[in-house]
């Protein structure tokens, strides 16, 4: 398990060390965990909502997760670690509740965003299947790309960041592909509808918000990299910005080649189905590949992180020591109960009406951890009022949503706000029966 090392003496960011995560892996791993289940999930439901502003929706999304990106990558610089933002939560808020029941509610957020992606895997690997297969398939399909990436992420980081890049390479080919082929034979009266209220692109802004959170899990890689003072914003930019252009050429594509009605009605394969009017039959199912390649390599990504997130809470005192054991000799215990919890949503729960909660719970870290920011900005040297800025941002744009799935869907709306005094309870409980601290670095 990358990122295992005990040291705590004064480390200097900028200090050069042996690294297993080059640029490019770095890269991979974070546009791996935006472009996933989102842009092939949930496109539907964003037309929905936004309509033909789909893309400014796009936009808006984009720009607040890189508001975020400037705080995690000073952040970052400063505490290179591979619990990420579970040391930024601590360095800021303390060895408290606080920062350990946050720390829990992400961690439970990696857990339903993988479940959503083996689930999306599991979707579009049934259309390669004929029709009337056993719906067991489904599952099995779904269990069985997490137990793979269970066994890539086991093997190392540096094996984990060279399959990354390879399926990040074939994804963007094939999205960059469609987006390219499909400007050619955009309709302008497609294009040209009227655009609806401000309030429908950002509920739309705001349920695609999923579809950026993998930014972060790039500072989970932190340790691996040789030079993190340079490599890692780098890396965070160049995700982010990478992504926002994917995604707004992805949007106009699918918007210019299918009328908004048409868009709603295909939903869960509305990026395939916009393929056919310029690329035929082929085309559906080349995209529906782009689709198993994006949500595995959603799946790798943030299995990574969330493995190396539950690994930082079990050996910095915050979860059971089982979370920490060493599995075949490897610090590997975090990775495989990630996977079995993934498994276990995967197999007994639906999740498409909580699949906005993604969002929702993403935001609400993302806010917490640029709050933690500000209580220890001196030590980064970042801009306050910039920090204050990306605070602001997230906290808006979760409100939005809120307001969205609260008139849309209040069960799922009731549950997103219980899982968070759910995480606090557990973490006082936890922490009165063991008396446990976090160690962090100074």
């Amino acid at each position: 398990m990358p990122g295992t090392g005990t040291g705590r003496g004064n480390r200097q960011p900028q200090a050069s060390r042996p690294g297993r995560i080059g640029l490019l892996a770095a890269m991979a791993i974070g546009i791996g965990g935006m472009v996933g289940a989102g842009i092939f999930s949930i496109l539907g439901v964003v037309a929905e909502v936004s309509g033909s502003a789909m893309w400014l929706s796009f936009l808006v999304g984009g720009v607040v997760a890189l508001f975020s990106t400037y705080s995690y990558a000073k952040l970052g610089i400063r505490y290179p670690s591979a619990g990420g933002a579970v040391e930024f939560l601590v360095k800021g808020f303390g060895d408290g509740v606080v920062s350990g029941g946050i720390n829990l509610y992400m961690w439970i957020g990696y857990v339903i965003a993988l479940a959503l992606y083996a689930h999306a895997f599991a979707g579009y690997g049934m259309t390669f299947l004929p029709s009337g297969s056993p719906l067991w398939l489904k599952d099995g399909c779904a269990v069985g790309i997490v137990l793979l990436f269970t066994g890539v992420n086991y093997i190392g980081a540096q094996e984990m960041g060279r399959w990354e890049t390879f399926i990040v390479l074939v994804k963007l080919f094939i999205l960059l592909l469609f987006a390219v082929s499909g400007a050619f034979f955009l309709k302008p009266q497609y294009l040209s509808q009227p655009l609806p209220p401000i309030t429908g692109i950002l509920f739309g802004a705001g349920i695609l918000f999923i579809g950026y959170e993998g930014f972060g899990l790039v500072c989970n890689a932190a340790e691996d990299m040789a030079e993190p003072g340079k490599l890692l914003p780098r890396a965070l930019y160049l995700s982010v910005i990478s992504v926002i252009f994917i995604y707004l050429a992805v949007s106009v594509t699918v918007l210019g080649n299918l009328p908004v009605p048409a868009i709603v009605a295909a939903k869960d394969y509305a990026l395939a189905q916009a393929a056919k009017p310029f690329l035929g039959t082929w085309g559906f199912k080349l995209v529906a590949i782009a689709a198993l390649f994006s949500t595995a390599s959603a799946i790798n990504a943030t299995l990574y992180g969330g493995a190396n997130v539950s690994y930082m809470l079990a050996r910095d005192g915050e979860l059971p020591r089982v979370f920490a054991r060493k599995v075949w000799h490897r610090s590997s215990g975090g990775l495989f109960i990630t996977a079995v919890l993934v498994i276990l949503f995967v197999m007994f729960f639906d999740l498409s009406k909580i699949a906005m909660m993604g969002s929702g719970a993403f935001l609400l870290i993302y806010a917490c951890v640029n709050a933690a920011h500000l209580k220890i900005i001196a030590d980064t040297g970042a801009k306050k009022w910039l920090v204050w800025l990306s605070l602001a941002t997230c906290l808006a744009m979760l409100a939005v949503l809120s307001v969205y799935i609260y008139q849309n869907s209040k069960m799922a709306f009731i549950t997103m706000l219980t899982l968070l005094p759910v995480c606090f309870g557990l973490e006082w409980i936890y922490r009165i029966k063991t008396a446990r601290v976090i160690k962090t670095r100074t």
